[in-house]
């Protein structure tokens, strides 16, 4: 095999979904306060429900792109 490669960075802080779904979610859900734990359950399948099939393409195909800015952030967490 013979070749050495270089580990790849990994910080529990840069999960994929925080790009994306939880960035989008956080936007759509602020300020918005739940008086019971039905009441936000029925928000969030009101929530997937309206995702159209492309909203997860986009955020998968948006990774790499964000994963450059980090790198030239040095590690700083994107807002």
């Amino acid at each position: 095999m013979g070749g050495s490669y270089a580990s790849t960075l990994y910080s529990p802080d840069l999960a994929p979904s925080d790009y994306h779904l939880f960035l989008f979610m956080a936007n759509n859900f602020a300020g918005e306060k739940f008086a019971s734990r039905e009441a936000c359950e029925n928000r969030l399948s009101q929530f997937f429900a309206n995702r159209d099939e492309g909203f997860y393409e986009r955020g998968i195909m948006e990774l790499p792109s964000k994963w450059q800015q980090i790198i030239e952030q040095n590690g700083a967490y994107l807002t």
